[in-house]
């Protein structure tokens, strides 16, 4: 007999079960899940938690002619799989494969991209109020998650959509809260009395009744009104909700499908906004997701049997490790330094600052802007705060960094992990603007170290400097470089000449300075000799060491893994501009183009980019004169280049595994 989810590819295929069966289709998904997710990887202890939820969704509404609005996308794997997309959900956050996120080009079922929290409900405000103007009739529905409702946004959506009274539903999925069955139960039957048409329609005629009343109907209305108000204020959690012009509905028990269908069917017809609080289970299902939820958020490949994560080479230690490993030791020297952290705690390494110094951390909540403020007010006060927070994620405090920090030239230290190719995380994730976003703002300095343990120097120098500093480092782990026993501050605006060349000058930013060395080896086979210089700051860019080479090659190139418009190269070409060497030096500037970067392994969207080695040898090649435009570089020709291989200068810096250890 066959599964009756191998049945299912779409919502109306969904809809032809019984609802007695949806239980068993449920765990059907949770296996398909665990198998899946088991080989890919992925947010698994989120998606556990939803599955009866989504299949309520889908059975009650009539996506995609009904809009539903996942915040964060990341729980919207279930989604996909009833939404036309099981046959590929294998190829989930693999190149060219399903996004681990929302994505309308993906699918009709997909309505918004969400891979930053907060943003459903306004965008699902947006949709009703388009229904209405277009005079359409079908249901919206956002679906957030409690994590998400810690964004600023959320609630500024909330203010909004209760202001408006358009007819929507919030799914309010909270996820850390655990509910015996006897509380879920009766909370889930407390809510089909209370928002029942029935019930709605019982207040009415009671209202109408009491005004109808000769003399005293609205004092005695009014009394109710006062009653009613203060009995919600004591017994409902959904008062603050109800206060911003929400209908709150809950807490109804998010794994009973019965009570869930309920609930769906009898609050999808409802005038005006409405709030449901569900309550779920990250993890549900299964044992080891459960107990600790937050390791299986972002799940590695793993043994469903043993739920061990499968062995992985070994690597150097991670960025995130060797940044958190720093700022404890700074910490242990100045009281002053303080860890700030906006919902990512393990993320950032944050959490082990914590276990070190709980006193001196702080996690805001997904709520970035209030970090950034938060730290601007306390260097005020003497303390040196470090913000740590993805690239991709500081981009929603902008404003906070420019009016909180810059302007009044506060020494709040940004740690901005997950700069630059973010890999299966995607489109929304990829930190390749923050360059450019920062580097036009008043007495900020931005640094990118070449390795690990230049991470350690640039965060001391960071935390000290006078004013605000950025450093933006990669994801994984390091180059597996010696480290220096004690941090040092660097000059600030100051580069390395890695290697001395005659041709070319590669002036290199951040982490793309290992590749820059093998591309300048790549290049000293065909004969052009090219210095390789680890620029260390993209604000301010280091004035003499461009001249120098400006002036001595009369070819310049920029390597940086960031958007080409506005970063480390944009920089370079602005210094040189309206002098003596500007007009006279070739400038090549290598990065990200001006393009939607997707989702895939960072090797192979490197690859693509043309950010590997071997590319940029070409483009570089080609650039000097020495290689036709696509011609390939492993042929073997003699070329014109000024220099010789023996014209290579010294190597003192030895990236990767020919470092010392």
């Amino acid at each position: 007999m066959n599964k009756l989810f191998d049945k299912i590819n779409n919502p109306e295929d969904l809809k032809k079960v019984s609802r007695e069966d949806l239980p068993i289709v449920a765990g059907e998904i949770r296996a398909m899940l665990l198998n899946s997710i088991s080989q890919t990887g992925g947010h698994l202890s989120s998606n556990l938690g939803v599955v009866e939820l989504t299949l309520a969704l889908h059975y009650v509404f009539n996506s995609p002619v009904d809009k539903i609005v996942w915040d964060v996308g990341h729980q919207s794997y279930v989604h996909k799989l009833l939404t036309e997309r099981k046959d590929r959900f294998h190829t989930l956050r693999q190149y060219q494969g399903l996004c681990g996120f929302t994505n309308r080009a993906e699918s009709e079922h997909d309505h918004w991209n969400c891979g930053h929290g907060g943003t459903s409900i306004t965008a699902a405000s947006a949709f009703a109020q388009a229904r209405d103007l277009n005079k359409q009739d079908h249901s919206v529905i956002a679906v957030i998650g409690d994590g998400s409702m810690t964004s600023g946004m959320a609630f500024e959506g909330l203010n909004y959509t209760g202001h408006a009274k358009n007819d929507m539903i919030v799914i309010l999925n909270d996820n850390e809260m655990s509910i015996s069955e006897n509380v879920g139960g009766m909370s889930a039957h407390l809510s089909q009395i209370m928002t029942g048409q029935v019930m709605t329609k019982i207040k009415r005629e009671v209202d109408e009744l009491l005004l109808a009343i000769p003399a005293i109907g609205k004092d005695i209305s009014r009394y109710a009104h006062r009653l009613d108000e203060a009995i919600k204020g004591v017994f409902i959690p959904g008062r603050l909700f109800e206060d911003l012009g929400f209908r709150y509905i809950g807490p109804v028990d998010g794994h009973n499908t019965e009570h869930l269908l309920d609930c769906f069917n009898s609050i999808k017809d409802l005038k005006g906004p409405t709030l449901v609080h569900v309550i779920t289970r990250k993890g549900k299902g299964y044992d080891a997701a459960e107990e600790k939820s937050d390791i299986w958020h972002g799940a590695k490949p793993f043994n469903v049997e043993t739920g061990k994560f499968l062995a992985t080479k070994k690597s150097h230690p991670a960025y995130t490790a060797v940044f958190a490993d720093a700022l404890i030791e700074l910490a242990r020297e100045d009281e002053k330094v303080i860890g700030i952290t906006a919902a990512m705690p393990d993320g950032t390494g944050i959490s082990a600052f914590g276990k070190v110094f709980p006193e001196r951390t702080f996690d805001v909540g997904m709520a970035e802007q209030q970090a950034v403020s938060f730290a601007g007010a306390l260097s005020i006060e003497g303390f040196r705060p470090v913000a740590a927070i993805y690239s991709t994620f500081l981009q929603r405090a902008y404003d906070q960094v420019v009016h909180d920090v810059c302007l009044m030239d506060l020494p709040v230290t940004f740690a901005l992990d997950r700069a630059g190719i973010v890999g299966e995380d995607g489109a929304t994730h990829q930190g390749l603007y923050d360059i450019a976003y920062l580097r036009t703002l008043p007495n900020m300095v931005i640094m990118g170290p070449k390795d690990e343990n230049e991470l350690r120097h640039m965060l001391k120098t960071a935390v000290y400097h006078s004013g605000p500093a950025a450093i933006r480092y990669p994801r994984g782990s390091g180059l597996g470089v010696k480290m220096d026993k004690e941090m040092k501050a660097l000059e600030i605006g100051k580069g390395e000449v890695l290697r001395e060349g005659t041709d070319l000058a590669i002036f290199a930013f951040g982490h793309m300075v290992a590749p820059a060395l093998e591309t300048a080896d790549l290049l000293a086979k065909k004969n052009i000799s090219a210095a390789v210089i680890n620029a260390r700051f993209a604000k301010p860019v280091d004035k003499e060491l461009i001249f120098k080479y400006a002036v001595s090659t009369g070819r310049l190139a920029t390597i940086e893994e960031h958007a080409v418009m506005g970063g480390f190269g944009s920089a370079v070409l602005e210094a040189l501009h309206g002098t003596d060497a500007g007009g006279k030096t070739e400038v090549k500037c290598i990065g990200v183009e001006d393009a939607v970067i997707e989702h895939g392994a960072p090797s192979i969207i490197r690859k693509n980019l043309k950010l590997d080695p071997e590319s940029m040898c070409n483009t570089l090649a080609e650039f000097v004169g020495v290689l036709e435009p696509g011609q390939n570089s492993k042929e073997n020709f003699s070329g014109n280049g000024k220099g010789t291989a023996s014209d290579n200068g010294s190597k003192e810096y030895q990236p990767a595994s020919k470092a010392a250890n």
